[in-house]
């Protein structure tokens, strides 16, 4: 293992730890109820000294279905918000940057919300989708790991649900297909949201593209490798080997890939997507206004945006690679 990528991976892992000390009355809260789980830098256990915290709480059904046919939560209201509370204090304790958007993507949802509005309209209202995608390609349980077990293994046998009548020859193009419409929401959401002018906000976007190009593509295409190589090798994709998966963080991912001896042809296309990663990392050990800084420099941005292209095409190189033209790579490609 490369030694950034390792030495983030220990230190995220003691700042949980951390945080799990300080939690441990809304551990009592959330008992049996609800789980609180990470994602972004730290559900991907990379976070650096300047990271912030991206949580969400997810509450099992509660078994009495709402005017829209959606069971809430055992997790009630009151509870919510002594585990936000508790949340707050803790993170300002350990000189954690402050919760994005003060707070607001702080969200509680039952995990029936997460799996009744699966490719419904409702769910990009609602913003289950993302929180959903993010469960299972980059999240790390901060409180109640039974529970983040048990609403985890009802999502991902939500998007099995036609399993039992395929062991043999089981395609997860439904899993495939939202991880690919997250992919293309967060690009869309940056080219909406990215700002041309002036300067400042310019180099900001060329930031927010360096790391989409990096971070958010590995979240996606990491689990779209190991799904392909599962499929390769098995000839059908089981709901035990997405639990596999969502163990792991989108680098261990390819560490997994590393490991398979069916897959040497690939190895070298791995080793320089875990190579270039390790640089990505190395690069954003910054505050973001030194990090905005160096991309006012043209020169600069121009090395970093072409790094961000090449490790797009060792992403594309190695899934050509893994996926061989298999039923499965041909549905995630057309």
């Amino acid at each position: 293992m490369l030694g950034e990528i390792a030495d983030r991976r220990s230190k995220t892992d003691a700042r949980i730890a951390e945080l799990r000390g300080k939690l441990k009355a809304a551990e009592a809260l959330a008992r049996g109820k609800a789980c609180v789980f990470a994602t972004g830098s730290f559900g991907r256990r990379e976070a650096g000294p300047y990271s912030d915290l991206d949580l969400f709480i997810l509450g099992k059904r509660d078994g009495e279905p709402r005017h829209n046919g959606i069971e809430g939560s055992l997790l009630k209201r009151l509870d919510e918000i002594c585990i936000k509370a508790d949340l707050i204090e803790a993170t300002r304790a350990l000189n954690i940057p402050d919760f994005s958007g003060d707070g607001r993507y702080l969200t509680h949802f039952s995990v029936h919300e997460f799996t009744k509005t699966l490719g419904t309209p409702e769910d990009d209202v609602t913003n289950t989708f993302t929180a959903r995608l993010l469960l299972v390609l980059e999240s790390c349980p901060l409180l109640e790991s039974a529970v983040y077990r048990e609403v985890t293994e009802e999502v991902i046998a939500a998007y099995w649900r036609d399993y039992e009548d395929h062991k043999s020859d089981f395609v997860p193009a439904f899993l495939g297909n939202d991880i690919l419409r997250l992919w293309r929401t967060f690009c869309v959401n940056y080219e909406a949201r990215t700002e041309r002018v002036p300067e400042d906000e310019k180099a900001k976007g060329k930031l927010k593209n360096y790391k989409l190009k990096h971070s958010r593509l590995l979240t996606c295409y990491s689990a779209l490798l190991y799904l392909l190589a599962v499929y390769g090798s098995q000839k059908t994709v089981g709901p035990q080997d997405a639990m596999a998966m969502i163990k792991l963080t989108p680098t261990e991912r390819l560490e997994w890939l590393l490991g398979q001896s069916d897959l040497a042809h690939a190895h070298s296309a791995i080793y320089k997507l875990l190579d270039q990663y390790e640089r990505f990392l190395e690069t954003t050990k910054a505050d973001e206004r030194e990090l905005v800084a160096r991309f006012k420099d043209k020169k600069t941005s121009q090395s970093y945006m072409s790094a961000a292209y090449t490790f797009g095409d060792l992403v594309f190189g190695a899934l050509t690679s893994i996926g061989g033209g298999k039923l499965f790579h041909r549905l995630l490609v057309v």
